[in-house]
């Protein structure tokens, strides 16, 4: 499985972004997809999940109404549309992959990791 995050970029607050997660090698459409941010000398934290399938989705709760996650139409593609941008929202953020149908916010249950991409944030 490999993962590709990428559409980080500068903005201001109150600002949208798009990223987009671009998947391969899933065997099944028991997966689920997250986005994960991580702040310079910070832990990553997670920000929301898809099931692969696009039954469910789940946002933390810092970002509930601001950030909406899905699928895209090429269907191997996950989107993360980020809109009302806070500076504590700055950060690399990660899409990971779990091999389940169950969404979970811990990082260390995701199994396949890809690049991040940059998210700054200014006020």
């Amino acid at each position: 499985v490999q993962l590709q995050a990428s559409g980080g970029g500068l903005v201001q607050a109150g600002g949208s972004l798009r990223l987009t997660c671009a998947v391969s090698g899933l065997t099944s459409s028991n997966y689920v997809i997250g986005w994960f941010r991580q702040a310079p000398g910070k832990e990553r934290n997670f920000v929301a999940a898809i099931i692969w399938s696009g039954a469910s989705t789940y946002n933390a709760d810092s970002v509930k109404g601001r950030f909406t996650i899905s699928r895209g139409n090429a269907q191997n593609t996950v989107y993360l549309q980020m809109n009302s941008l806070k500076p504590d929202d700055a950060g690399v953020y990660y899409c990971a992959a779990r091999r389940s149908s169950i969404i979970v916010t811990p990082p260390r249950l995701y199994d396949y990791w890809g690049r991040g991409t940059l998210v700054t944030v200014s006020s």
